[in-house]
């Protein structure tokens, strides 16, 4: 089983819905790597995730885990596997205590020891009924869950938003924690770009159902850039050196998406760094091209 070398392989997923289509997205997760998954509320993000894991039926494309056909050998690979999700899964009326009974039933590698130690360091109490937990016990009880079955790989859909700073670098620190073990993988999604820009490996950004980039995450950062200069000076740029600028009264804000190339073509502008963040805003109006 160790001779796969990306834990996740998406070609050419396509899902059609009623005015929505996931319009053929391929990517790889590496194995040993945490790969961040961003885009806009309704991107295509949840219904990528729920195609990898079989929940919806795809119109074309292939998906493999493990280097296993995901419907094919869907109970093979869910063995080896944790999907965490903003909504917790689990009766209100339940506990800690009874989950880990549950648990038992469920996983073949339950390990109840490491799920006590979890709910210990966390803070979780064991007989606490769950309607009685904050958001944030409640993500921690579904993490501690996640990572007390030996899976492989985590799957996460927003599993940090609404989540307080001090929670979500708890979160974040396990999650590095989990990926010492070379065999862990983890495909993160969030709209929360600056927790991806500390822990991811590797980034694939969505936008209306279209992949708009996937790669190494320094890489794409690096690649990038935003050049300051007067209005005149980016009327004089050409089009097919930038996604999109952002104009104001002091003058022009443009991205660049080949940092080298435009540091030479256009040596006498000023050009600054970019975050995650930041790309995301200026592809999201690339349509546009022009937009303050």
């Amino acid at each position: 089983m160790s001779n796969f070398e990306n834990a996740i392989e998406v070609r050419d997923l396509t899902v059609k819905y009623d005015g929505f289509t996931l319009d053929h997205v391929s990517f790889d997760v590496a194995k040993g790597s945490i790969m961040g998954f961003i885009g806009q509320n309704g991107a295509g993000k949840t219904t990528t995730i729920k195609a990898i894991l079989n929940i919806i039926k795809r119109n074309e494309g292939t998906i493999k885990m493990f280097g296993l056909d995901n419907i094919r050998d869907e109970m093979a690979i869910k063995e080896q596997i944790s999907a965490v999700f903003d909504e917790l899964p689990y009766h209100d009326q339940l506990s800690a205590k009874n989950l880990n009974i549950i648990m038992k039933h469920i996983y073949r590698d339950w390990d109840g020891a490491v799920f006590k130690e979890y709910l210990e360091r966390m803070s979780l109490p064991e007989r606490k009924k769950i309607a009685d937990f904050s958001r944030g016990m409640k993500m921690k009880l579904q993490i501690a869950v996640a990572l007390s079955h030996n899976a492989k790989l985590l799957i996460m859909d927003e599993a940090t938003s609404g989540l307080d700073p001090v929670v979500r670098n708890e979160c974040l620190d396990m999650f590095m924690e989990y990926l010492q073990n070379e065999e862990h993988s983890i495909l993160m999604s969030s709209h929360i770009t600056s927790d991806l820009e500390k822990v991811c490996d590797s980034v694939t950004f969505i936008h209306k159902g279209k992949l708009l980039v996937t790669g190494y995450k320094d890489e794409i950062l690096e690649n990038h850039g935003v050049i300051k200069c007067k209005k005149s000076e980016y009327k004089d740029m050409d089009p097919g050196d930038y996604i999109s600028a952002r104009l104001s009264d002091f003058g022009a804000s443009v991205m660049v998406k080949d940092r080298a190339l435009c540091n030479s073509k256009y040596s006498g502008l000023a050009m600054d760094g970019t975050t995650l963040e930041e790309i995301m805003l200026y592809y999201v109006n690339a349509g546009k091209k022009e937009w303050s």
